[in-house]
């Protein structure tokens, strides 16, 4: 859980080291510098990504609802890009980080010819790689 909180703390450190080192010669300047930081760590952060739950319950919600698993991990700034794309509807799809998930980790190389690339998207059991937000959202739409 950790390593999932490392590039935010980074973030925001250099944006304190910076803003720091600018305040005495421009307050605002610093301000900005700090800002676009904390913007960066928070978008960096599981903290923008909905609640992640195990594969089995993944699974098994899918199976139910037939809304598509997405397997993710903190970092993955094209995780991050899916996310921020689908917009509301990404809490409607089941979410797997695979940093706190071994099955999900399991899972995703499984279906990458052993390599953890994400997000993987699993739509009726079928694995998409790095799909396009916008498929994914007709997925989601189509299977409500």
């Amino acid at each position: 859980m950790m390593r999932a909180w490392i590039l935010p703390l980074l973030l925001v450190l250099c944006g304190s080291a910076i803003g720091g080192l600018t305040y005495t010669s421009s307050p605002g300047t610093a301000a900005v510098f700090l800002s676009a930081f904390l913007v960066l760590a928070a978008v960096h952060s599981p903290l923008i990504f909905p609640r992640s739950i195990g594969v089995a319950e993944a699974q098994r919600r899918s199976a139910v609802d037939g809304r598509p698993v997405v397997y993710w991990r903190p970092g993955c700034k094209y995780c991050i890009r899916l996310r921020i794309r689908l917009g509301r509807s990404a809490r409607r799809l089941h979410w797997v980080d695979i940093w706190r998930n071994p099955e999900g980790a399991a899972a995703v190389r499984a279906a990458n010819d052993g390599n953890e690339t994400v997000p993987t998207v699993v739509v009726a059991g079928l694995p998409h790689t790095n799909p396009h937000p916008e498929w994914v959202r007709e997925q989601l739409s189509s299977r409500a």
